[in-house]
């Protein structure tokens, strides 16, 4: 639950001290930051909780606004390759019950209303697909693997973070809630491995 990890309110960890990772009960969340453009990729750690204001200024929080269960504390994922979570040695080898996932706050917004950089989501503008407005069968996945006693598994579990694929335009939607996904289906890891992909990107 993140709790052992020390926030002042309001704030987050980016890895900006350079440190590459932290650890969390069995689990060390591998991060890197750049130093030279004020970025990372793989995981931070927040209790930010703005869950109304859109843009990439809030890409730290939660669209629940509170960690599961109300915790205060959260991880966020930020993607530019493959995020790792590395296992301790008591836990290697073993099942991954899960975990629980909800968009953050910036994705959720940009791919409910679009921005400068991504359409809104269904919006069948500019598409050429001859599709009525709304229907484009847009879809964010969050896709999880990982390692198992040193080698990289074949089995994948895959969740939809949005899809706006039904026939039913009813049915899309954005995942604006923490949802439990199960990763007993891979069986023994050593490390989990997540990667984001999406119709728009």
């Amino acid at each position: 639950d993140y709790e052992n990890l020390t926030l002042s309110a309001g704030t987050y960890w980016d890895g900006s001290d350079m440190s590459g990772a932290f650890t969390s009960g069995n689990a060390t969340f591998l991060n890197n930051y750049n130093m030279s453009w004020g970025t990372w990729d793989g995981f931070a750690y927040s209790n930010v909780s703005d869950s109304t204001t859109a843009g990439y200024t809030n890409q730290y929080a939660a669209r629940t606004g509170v960690g599961y269960n109300n915790s205060a504390n959260y991880a966020v994922a930020n993607y530019y390759g493959t995020t790792k979570i590395r296992l301790s040695a008591a836990s290697q080898g073993a099942p991954v019950s899960g975990f629980y996932v909800t968009n953050a706050t910036y994705a959720a917004i940009a791919m409910r209303d679009g921005d400068a950089f991504a359409r809104k989501f269904g919006d069948t503008t500019g598409t050429g697909s001859g599709l009525a407005q709304g229907a484009y069968p847009d879809w964010f996945k969050l896709s999880v693997t990982g390692y198992r006693s040193g080698a990289v598994i074949t089995d994948t579990v895959n969740f939809y973070l949005a899809d706006y694929r039904f026939a039913n335009d009813s049915l899309d939607y954005i995942v604006t809630t923490w949802e439990w996904v199960d990763l007993t289906p891979l069986g023994n890891l050593d490390s989990v491995l997540f990667s984001l992909t999406s119709s728009d990107v």
